[in-house]
């Protein structure tokens, strides 16, 4: 998967739109992102014996499709697309499609 934990992403599709956020957690096996303020849910929590547990109407940010999010360049400040860079000792790194800098 191409956006990993900690990037800054941008939604390009559904009700949140064009709203930014951290990763803050990739379900690579779902193909899914969580993502910081973005698909706010209302999870609906019964109280159990653990003391510690939090009950009621809890909001948390539920997993969205990785498809519908893209990667915010750091050097550049806009949504693009992810490539691959191959140096000549053979490691991978990922790319902006737009300004051509590596990510990371």
């Amino acid at each position: 998967m191409k956006i990993k934990k900690g990037d800054t992403v941008e939604v390009i599709s559904g009700n949140d739109r064009g709203v930014r956020g951290t990763v803050n957690a990739a379900l690579p096996k779902e193909n899914r992102v969580v993502v910081a303020g973005v698909h706010i849910i209302k999870k609906h929590q019964r109280r159990t014996g653990d003391v510690r547990t939090q009950f009621g109407i809890i909001e948390r940010e539920a997993p969205i499709h990785v498809s519908n999010v893209a990667l915010v360049c750091p050097h550049c400040d806009r949504p693009t697309r992810v490539g691959y860079d191959v140096a000549a000792d053979g490691t991978k790194a990922r790319m902006c499609r737009k300004c051509k800098e590596i990510i990371d």
